[in-house]
């Protein structure tokens, strides 16, 4: 689920790593991954074709994990979210050590969804219904 090194980066690591993340996997393709609501379509696609090619949830981790990443700052940057360190009692329920706090306090695992979306697939499953339907976020968010 993690990066290479095995190290999950912390929330003051989380913007730069999924920036990261696009640029590595934008070099070579033509993927309009740019952090909007409807690039989250891009996503589910993304997933979708990791899951039609047969790969074991291991074998594709650190796809996951950064699309996980780029989740997460699409909530930051177009829902008000921030980055969070998740404490003891967090890590243990959402299995991860970080993820995004809403403006109204709700808390939400975006690296969990797109595992979901791995293991489920599916449209009850899609990202892009996710931030739809996604409960606190802000009216109007910054980029």
């Amino acid at each position: 689920m993690s990066p290479v090194d095995d190290r999950v980066p912390g929330a003051g690591e989380m913007r730069s790593w999924a920036a990261g993340f696009v640029t590595r996997v934008t070099a070579r393709n033509r993927l309009p991954l740019d952090y909007s609501v409807a690039s989250l379509r891009v996503v589910d696609f993304l997933i979708d074709g990791l899951r039609k090619g047969g790969a074991a949830r291991e074998q594709v981790r650190n796809p996951l994990f950064g699309l996980g990443a780029y989740v997460g700052e699409v909530l930051v940057r177009r829902a008000g979210a921030v980055w969070v360190d998740f404490d003891a009692d967090q890590r243990a329920y959402f299995g991860q050590p970080v993820g995004a706090r809403m403006p109204d306090g709700r808390v939400w695992n975006p690296f969990g969804k797109v595992h979901n979306r791995f293991e489920l697939g599916g449209p009850g499953e899609s990202l892009q219904t996710f931030y739809l339907t996604l409960h606190g976020r802000a009216r109007r968010a910054a980029a």
